[in-house]
């Protein structure tokens, strides 16, 4: 029987013509950057970009991938030679690469001195960050402090620190983390770090949904090669990054594979924050309890479509800095609705009470100054106590992957007989709203009105009230 060959480094020279795959030497030169957190997004995203200098004859840029928690995805990369296909598809087609950017790969957990040893390499220069919010933990500052503790006592120069997570002023939040981890004796080691290490803070944007089997038979189909470690990913992508480099020469590096270098990555930074992640999170809450999968699937109705719309439009722009908000606002529609991007809702709504704090309350207390209306986030508080359930508007039960997962669950039981009690209990959490919304009466007011709307109506039912009285 006939069995298709895995992709390595040995079948690069079988694949199609057309597909894009490295041509450069990946063998001779040790990795540039230890990346933490080899998830399918820095791997359709970061990686491009090293993927695209190495290309151009600058061998710096190779990554040394280090799992925080998945020693099983470790063990597939490193079976396939660190290489994996990604699928980029838009309204301009579909087309496969092959970036060859993953050199070497360890696990935190098992490997901890190997990943030590490499971020004091003589040749790291950069160390990047893509571990989720809910991954700023002291042993990661410590496992950076003590790297760079090694480093230091090596007589090495300093690094570039790149966090790339959904944090506002994550390079600021990343250097105090480190700096938290520190003891009385390193104070010549935090001397250094302030003075040679270089923390920036960065906005990432590009929408890659978790690995499916689909995607494999996909690459597999197109390739002709077996590929456990298959990405989707869409023809978008942003990277803004703040121009404080530990080797300055970076910047215009970078800015050559089209990151944006600029010293304002605020303003990038709260609109994705507020408008990309804001509208997943009340879209992942819709999909969840109507039984809708994908976030195409919720972008292509007709009222979800207006709800997101005027979300973004009426409630989150008029608190942004960044002056093509409308253009960003309709380059995401676009996006959400691309049908190659089978983004799944409980994949976003995962860790929602990790996420909801940055993504909704500034814009609910920006109209709220303004004497403006916050409906629309108050519909999408309504959507999160009712998510809270656990079980659709078909009686299909789902899981809720959350930190606070049991008291979410605990919560959510009360609310069939005794729904405002638990809108309440929840809207009363300090960490999930901050200190202003908890006791805000028209807050409470509306959030306890559209959830009963919601459990007597339906969700799709109250997102359509709601846009016949604001007509």
């Amino acid at each position: 029987m006939h069995t298709t060959m895995p992709l390595s480094a040995a079948a690069l020279h079988t694949l199609p013509e057309a597909v894009q795959r490295p041509r450069y030497d990946r063998a001779s030169h040790a990795p540039g950057v230890v990346h933490l957190g080899l998830g399918a997004f820095h791997r359709a995203h970061q990686a491009l970009v090293f993927d695209h200098l190495l290309a151009g004859g600058d061998t710096r840029w190779g990554i040394l991938g280090v799992g925080m928690t998945r020693p099983d995805l470790v063990a597939q990369l490193r079976a396939q030679d660190g290489l994996y296909a990604v699928r980029v598809a838009d309204g301009q087609g579909v087309r496969w690469q092959v970036p060859g950017a993953l050199w070497r790969t360890h696990v935190a957990t098992t490997e901890r001195e190997a990943v030590l040893q490499a971020i004091a390499a003589p040749t790291t220069r950069w160390v990047t960050l893509t571990v989720t919010e809910k991954g700023y933990t002291a042993a990661l500052g410590q496992l950076l402090l003590d790297g760079l503790r090694l480093r230091h006592r090596n007589g090495l120069p300093g690094l570039t620190v790149a966090s790339c997570d959904n944090l506002q002023g994550n390079g600021q939040k990343l250097k105090a983390w480190v700096q938290a981890a520190a003891t009385a004796g390193d104070t010549e080691l935090l001397r250094w770090l302030d003075t040679h290490c270089a923390f920036p803070c960065s906005m990432v944007d590009r929408i890659v949904p978790a690995a499916t089997p689909e995607v494999m038979a996909a690459a597999q189909e197109a390739l002709g090669v077996q590929d456990q470690c298959a990405l989707s990913t869409e023809g978008f992508w942003e990277w803004v990054i703040e121009d404080r480099f530990a080797d300055p020469s970076d910047a215009a590096l970078l800015k050559s594979a089209g990151v944006r270098v600029t010293d304002d990555v605020h303003s990038y930074e709260e609109a994705k924050l507020r408008m990309l992640n804001g509208s997943h999170t009340a879209m992942a809450l819709m999909g969840a309890i109507t039984g809708r999968p994908y976030i195409a699937s919720c972008i292509g109705v007709a009222h979800i479509r207006t709800f997101v719309h005027q979300l973004m439009s009426r409630e989150v722009s008029p608190h942004l800095s960044r002056t093509d908000w409308a253009s960003y606002r309709d380059a995401l529609i676009a996006r959400f609705g691309n049908p190659y991007l089978k983004h799944s809702v409980h994949q976003i709504a995962t860790d929602s009470s990790q996420k909801i704090p940055q993504r909704w309350p500034p814009s609910v207390l920006g109209q709220m100054a303004h004497g403006a209306s916050f409906e629309r986030h108050a519909l999408a508080a309504a959507l999160f106590v009712r998510y809270t359930l656990g079980e659709d508007e078909q009686g299909q039960a789902y899981a809720l992957n959350d930190p606070q997962a049991e008291l979410l669950k605990a919560l959510g039981a009360a609310q069939r007989s005794e729904p405002e009690a638990c809108v309440r209990a929840l809207l009363a959490r300090e960490d999930l709203w901050g200190k202003s919304l908890p006791g805000h009466a028209a807050w409470i007011a509306r959030v306890t009105h559209w959830h009963q709307q919601v459990l007597h109506l339906g969700a799709d039912a109250a997102i359509q009230q709601l846009l016949a009285q604001d007509a």
